[in-house]
């Protein structure tokens, strides 16, 4: 598959999904699934043939509503399709018009939305619930949730298997028009997009580094969710906001000869500023509520970047303020370590290893690479170049893909030429 249809059927997937359901029946989920796994079959033997049609999407979208059509003619009689549109469903003049309406543009985002929410179920775990947004309408197979939440494959399938057994039991998707159940559910969808964008941005995936396609799907969703009079509260603008701001960086995060590029060397000329004003302008937005969330600061914290001229530029203590407020919102090890690497490039490179060796629970880290590269940063900049050179070693093992392993090499390169010229 080559990686435009892999794009394309990702998009499309979570799509046909979510509108296939609102015409099963949740409860019958694995069905739509099937469904639009007998399109995407359908339309790699005919594209091998004929090439790629002009709309694809369409196409997909046409091959999934005509089996839909041929399931519920074969089976309508002896399986209970959604209840809301059974009398629709049983009478063959209301039937085509039916299925034809429900796969109409308008109508698609609203079924997106149910799923999401529906997805996000109070009576499954937390976990679950993101999975299963990850999986169903976002195209994730297991293996990249499990990278999602640093899981293994057996695990995260059981983790699917039960999410989808409990969301199939749900007696029909959910009203995206009832208040207190949006804002009851609206955290996990958040969680849940948030998860999708970091995945593509700096996730573990072992061919690259980043993966431009799941940024922008989780940049879609979330426009999707922003427009919803219920959905569109000041964190979902302040989510909006810190995809756009780090999106921006996008263009420089990979160099011209395919490198991955660090913050501190990117070609911030190739900033994309247009994503930039819309970051801003959606961080000043989030703004007009009471509520203080992750997201918030985080964007804040990527408004900092974003408006820096030069690396000398960023004003790196209002950073650390940033991070003590997140740390005291939502600790982590991986908050902690970049708030260690803030207060280093604030105060000094000894400093910032004293803040990552007072990080608690560093074990949790063990298997990061960017840990011990942090480690290796702060030593080389105290010219502690042995010490320096253990940490990259250590860092350069744990890569997970090509880009990372050339990215830490070069760091190891820095090392022990800096070595050298001291020990001349």
């Amino acid at each position: 598959m080559t990686e435009t249809s892999e794009h394309l059927f990702r998009r499309e997937s979570g799509r046909m999904i979510a509108v296939l359901t609102r015409i099963f029946g949740v409860s019958n989920l694995e069905l739509a699934e099937d469904v639009v796994q007998d399109a995407f079959c359908r339309a790699l033997e005919v594209w091998k043939f004929r090439g790629m049609p002009e709309n694809p999407s369409a196409w997909l979208m046409a091959t999934a509503r005509n089996r839909a059509l041929d399931v519920l003619r074969r089976e309508r009689t002896a399986r209970t399709f959604a209840p809301e549109l059974g009398r629709f469903i049983e009478s063959e003049w209301t039937l085509a018009p039916t299925v034809a309406e429900l796969f109409a543009a308008h109508t698609i985002e609203d079924d997106l939305l149910r799923m999401m929410f529906s997805c996000c179920h109070p009576r499954l775990p937390g976990e679950a619930q993101v999975a299963l947004v990850l999986h169903i309408l976002c195209g994730f197979s297991v293996d990249e949730v499990a990278n999602a939440f640093v899981s293994t494959h057996a695990a995260t399938e059981k983790r699917i298997s039960r999410a989808k057994k409990g969301l199939a039991d749900s007696k029909r998707l959910f009203d995206i028009a009832a208040p207190a159940e949006v804002l009851r559910r609206l955290p996990s969808v958040q969680s849940a997009l948030y998860l999708l964008f970091n995945e593509g941005y700096h996730g573990a995936s072992p061919e690259t580094a980043v993966r431009l396609e799941l940024c922008q799907e989780a940049m879609r969703l979330t426009s999707i969710l922003l427009k919803h009079p219920l959905g569109g509260t000041p964190s979902t603008h302040a989510l909006a906001a810190l995809m756009c701001l780090d999106a921006a960086r996008l263009p420089a995060r990979v160099d011209s000869s395919g490198n991955l590029s660090s913050l501190f060397d990117q070609d911030r000329s190739r900033w994309d500023q247009e994503l930039v004003a819309e970051g801003l302008r959606l961080l000043g937005l989030s703004a007009t509520g009471s509520e203080l969330t992750e997201y918030h600061l985080e964007a804040g914290i990527a408004s900092i970047h974003a408006r820096a001229l030069t690396v000398e530029d960023t004003d790196w203590k209002s950073i650390v303020s940033l991070y003590d407020a997140l740390i005291a919102l939502r600790p982590s090890p991986v908050v902690a370590l970049n708030r260690a690497i803030a207060i280093g490039e604030c105060a000094g490179a000894q400093r910032g290893l004293e803040a990552i060796r007072a990080i608690p629970n560093p074990e949790r880290l063990a298997r990061y690479p960017f840990y011990f590269a942090a480690l290796g940063k702060f030593e080389l900049q105290a010219r502690e170049y042995e010490n320096a050179r253990k940490h990259f070693l250590a860092a350069l093992a744990l890569a997970r893909n090509p880009m990372e392993r050339y990215f830490l090499e070069q760091r190891l390169v820095t090392c022990n030429s800096a070595s050298a010229q001291q020990a001349l």
